[in-house]
């Protein structure tokens, strides 16, 4: 008997312990009707942001006749594509980007501590859920949020961190990054 209750239930606390870990946003809603011989269907689609607040983060896109349905799936899809994006501090990203998808533009800071997120609609929900603190974001292009996000994301795939760009050189980050209060000058190399 103590085997029955028991079946099934580990796999289930599993995932709700992974899924309590995750933030996730709610982007954007699309109704579109379809025209019929009995009047209008309605069909709706989701565009969800899902992030762990501390550098993983994906989107997702879901499609049914019920709102909360769409959501589901737009998540669950979210959860599957996560990406891992490497943050200077653990609060800012680690040099300015630039992204595109079709005609959307965006571009991205790193700011002061303090600065906070100034960004706008799609563009602040993924660094809320990716855990950023402190950036600067501007859309230049597209204001549709599907663009948006998907330029936000293509940013972000083009941005490097010191430990990536020494292992890359086979240099230690120190020899990288420049020392605090010394000004970068161009070497000279003196022939004797």
């Amino acid at each position: 008997m103590a085997r029955e209750d028991n079946r099934g239930g580990g796999r289930r606390d599993r995932d709700d312990e992974r899924d309590s870990e995750f933030v996730d946003r709610l982007v954007h809603i699309n109704r579109v009707a379809k025209v019929v011989k009995g009047g209008r269907r309605f069909g709706f689609a989701a565009l969800v942001v899902v992030g762990d607040q501390k550098g993983r983060v994906g989107f997702g896109h879901g499609k049914a006749k019920e709102v909360p349905e769409a959501i589901r799936k737009a998540t669950e899809q979210a959860k599957r594509e996560l990406v891992r994006v490497p943050l200077r501090e653990g609060r800012t990203i680690h040099h300015d980007m630039e992204g595109r998808w079709g005609a959307g533009r965006v571009i991205m800071r790193s700011a002061p501590q303090g600065t906070g997120i100034i960004a706008g609609g799609p563009m602040r929900a993924v660094f809320e859920t990716l855990g950023v603190q402190d950036v600067v974001a501007k859309s230049l292009g597209s204001q549709n949020p599907y663009n948006m996000v998907r330029a936000t994301f293509d940013a972000r795939a083009k941005e490097t961190s010191p430990r990536w760009v020494a292992q890359r050189r086979g240099k230690k980050v120190a020899d990288i990054l420049p020392k605090r209060g010394e000004v970068e000058a161009p070497a000279v190399e003196a022939e004797a």
